[in-house]
């Protein structure tokens, strides 16, 4: 539920409960004490109706004792695993089912022999209505109670009961005993098979994976991996180093094994030895010639033929050592890498050793990888190895102890077979009662009217929740947050008859002038003098009074308001300028014949429509009702006629239409020199007047402050309504500042 708060926001019941003001919630019981009232005489009278109409019960009560034996789980299979029970997590709820089960009553009935007043056998839903059976907290002990108008049936009733629940306690037991040993029977040699099959399957599993032990297996085979790594770590290392020495001898030599190990060769070959000699011979020869002779010469082309000769002869010696065709020709091979010193035959001789070695120690790391390849691969499926192996030991235990288990079974079901001893015993048989059960029927009186006080409150406290009407002067103050410059007693039906008070625009009357009234005029009289004080730093001439909505009578407070001005000897013009449902003329007593509409129409002149009602006391009715109002209102004529009416009156006071749904207000509120806000208490509501506020904010118009119309005392928190008079005197002599803000900067 949600209630409106005079914020414009929205607020929940809890907030609404949490607010400690107890006077509001006073208020609220005195508002709606009607239907308050009529709740509780209602609740109140039903209780009294159900105390009458309660009729004498009498309440027999038995009590046995269940115990659980082991009857119910002779088929199981072990003592937490696999066991097959009939009764619940609670067996005490089961039996109590069992206990008010149709079998159990028609067993009842027939032992007994009831019937109905008609003499027919009772029909056995009929008595399970009336039989009731609950577990004692705490204990193994079910209540069995029966409720009946004859004392003797109840006690006769339940004492059936408990006889019926132990025989047919007794004969379940040997249905079941009977039932689990058949069941033993039929599953002993299936289970005998069970086991058999389990430990083949283990035995063919050994078998076929080499298993002896797998824990044993699992330790050796990690301790062996852990060797190969150290000796592959260590042929890494050894390899590392050879390799940087066979790097470093190829750079010195320039050349690879391969080549290092031919020139070796060639070096020690005598016949290549010589062929390179005698080419050296030739080359140095050709040289000299060359020097001395142009190309062509026969000198220099005997010698070339010698070159090649020996050339020829080079590369068959060459072939002939290293025993493969020579791919390039001899001249283009580095002669002088053919002949090696001492120093170089000895590099690479070590060169030679080197990557022997390193060979040796490649295929030795070959050999430790592929061990520990098939170590490691052993080692991986020794997890899931071990994963069936123990399945199947679980399933030769759990065989193995499902046949144990029944062979022990199948001895106990055929002792209790033969016995005649249920698991039910009788504590207490049912006594017949002396006096009727139930409550005492004051007691339906006492929670009658505790609950209609409650059904009562809640009442009026969710009709005020659901009204989201403006109640109090607080709380439009608060709604509003303008200063209260008057506050307006309600007067009920003065000087209006019955046809008016049922109209949604009642006239507005005249009160001030009537002796009767006295605290009406006396709160005028108080609203006019807070309206002087204004004047000291702001001289007002021109007021508008309008209201959020129609009904909250702004146009009696613009009549008498008037009046109560024009008492005090100041010269007062009341302008109806309520076009739209024009009731000035009503009040006054005068006739609305010529008025503003035909002033601004140009159809008659202002001295002619003004009338005189009392001394110091004109009004310019509203005229005749235009099609658009808004048009005449919003004119320079109108503008111009309001400040010429200024020149002539002490005070210019205009009845203006309501804010919510017309413009007509906010227009004049412009034109007047500040606008007077009427609120009557439980006619407008928060979203109409958040809406009013609204208005009067974004039309920047200058708020004297608002009136307080039609407040009755008795809805008021104590002593509020003369406290609302004083304080608005006190505020506005004390601080004049904030009334004369305009809407929009005032916040």
């Amino acid at each position: 539920m949600v209630a409106q708060q005079a914020n414009g926001e929205t607020r929940t019941y809890t907030e609404y409960i949490e607010e400690l003001d107890f006077q509001k919630y006073w208020l609220v019981l005195k508002r709606r004490w009607i239907p308050a009232f009529a709740v509780f005489s209602t609740t109140v009278a039903l209780s009294v109706f159900a105390a009458l109409s309660e009729e004498s019960v009498y309440k027999a009560e038995g009590r046995v004792l269940f115990r659980s034996d082991r009857t119910t789980s002779l088929t199981g299979l072990g003592d937490d695993r696999g066991r097959v029970e009939i009764l619940a997590a609670d067996p005490l709820d089961t039996q109590a089912e069992l206990i008010r089960s149709l079998p159990l009553m028609q067993a009842t009935v027939d032992a007994l022999g009831l019937t109905t007043s008609s003499g027919r056998p009772l029909n056995p839903r009929a008595l399970l209505g009336k039989v009731s059976a609950q577990p004692v907290g705490g204990t193994d002990v079910l209540r069995i109670s029966v409720e009946s108008e004859d004392p003797e049936e109840a006690a006769a009733i339940v004492n059936q009961v408990i006889e019926s629940y132990r025989e047919q306690n007794i004969e379940s037991n040997r249905e079941e005993a009977a039932a689990a040993r058949q069941f033993i029977e039929e599953q002993l040699p299936t289970t005998e098979a069970e086991v058999l099959r389990v430990e083949g399957a283990l035995r063919e599993f050994k078998e076929t994976n080499d298993i002896i032990s797998l824990d044993q297996e699992a330790s050796n085979a990690v301790s062996v991996l852990a060797g190969l790594d150290q000796d592959i770590g260590n042929i890494q290392a050894q390899l590392a180093d050879i390799s940087a020495q066979l790097g470093q001898l190829r750079g010195q030599l320039g050349v690879n094994v391969s080549e290092g190990i031919a020139l070796s060769s060639l070096n020690q070959s005598e016949g290549v030895q010589e062929a390179l000699s005698q080419l050296q011979q030739v080359q140095t020869q050709l040289s000299n010639e060359r020097a001395r002779y142009r190309e062509g010469h026969p000198a220099i082309e005997r010698l070339e033929l010698q070159q090649a000769e020996i050339e020829a002869l080079l590369s068959d010696r060459i072939q002939e050592v290293l025993g493969q065709e020579l791919t390039v020709p001899v001249d283009s091979l580095n002669v002088g890498r053919l002949q090696l010193g001492e120093l170089r035959q000895n590099l690479i001789a070590e060169l030679t050793s080197l990557e022997i070695e390193r060979i040796g120690l490649s295929n030795r790391m070959s050999q430790l990888m592929e061990a520990r390849a098939n170590y490691l691969e052993r080692a991986n499926d020794l997890p899931e190895l071990e994963k069936q192996q123990r399945e199947l030991d679980r399933q030769l235990e759990a065989a193995q102890t499902t046949y144990e288990t029944l062979l022990s079974q199948l001895q106990e079901t055929r002792v209790i077979e033969n016995q005649t001893v249920g698991n039910v015993r009788v504590v207490s048989l049912a006594q017949i009662p002396n006096s009727p059960a139930g409550p005492d029927r004051r007691m339906y009186l006492v929670a009658g009217g505790f609950m209609g006080v409650l059904l009562a409150i809640a009442t009026a406290f969710l009709l005020d929740l659901l009204d989201s009407s403006v109640k109090t002067v607080k709380e439009v103050k608060e709604l509003y947050g303008y200063t209260v410059l008057g506050v307006i007693p309600l007067v009920k039906g003065a000087g209006r008859s019955e046809a008016e008070a049922a109209d949604d625009h009642p006239y507005p009357r005249l009160l001030v002038n009537q002796p009767a009234h006295v605290g009406v005029r006396e709160a005028y009289q108080m609203m006019q003098a807070n309206l002087k004080f204004l004047q000291s730093d702001t001289e007002l001439k021109t007021v508008m009074i309008t209201s959020a909505v129609p009904g909250e009578g702004k146009s009696e407070i613009a009549a008498n308001l008037a009046a109560a001005l024009a008492q005090v000897g100041r010269r007062v013009l009341l302008i109806d300028a309520d076009m739209r449902y024009p009731r000035q003329h009503h009040a006054l007593k005068v006739l609305n014949r010529v008025g503003l509409s035909h002033v601004i129409t140009g159809q008659a002149r202002v001295k002619s429509a003004i009338q005189t009602v009392m001394q110091n006391l004109d009004v310019l009715t509203a005229g005749a009702v235009p099609p658009n109002p808004v048009a005449l209102l919003d004119s320079k004529r109108m503008e111009s006629l309001l400040q010429s009416l200024a020149q002539v009156y002490e005070v210019v006071i205009i009845d203006a239409p309501p804010l919510v749904g017309y413009a007509d207000a906010p227009i004049l509120g412009k034109m007047a020199d500040g606008t007077l806000l009427v609120a009557r208490p439980g006619v407008v509501d928060y979203a109409q007047g958040r809406i009013a506020k609204d208005v009067l904010a974004q039309s920047q118009q200058w708020v004297l402050g608002m009136v307080a119309n039609g407040v009755n005392p008795a809805n008021e928190p104590d002593g509020h309504f003369y406290y609302l008079r004083q304080e608005t005197t006190e505020s506005v002599e004390e601080d004049q500042e904030p009334v004369l803000m305009p809407v929009g900067k005032a916040g």
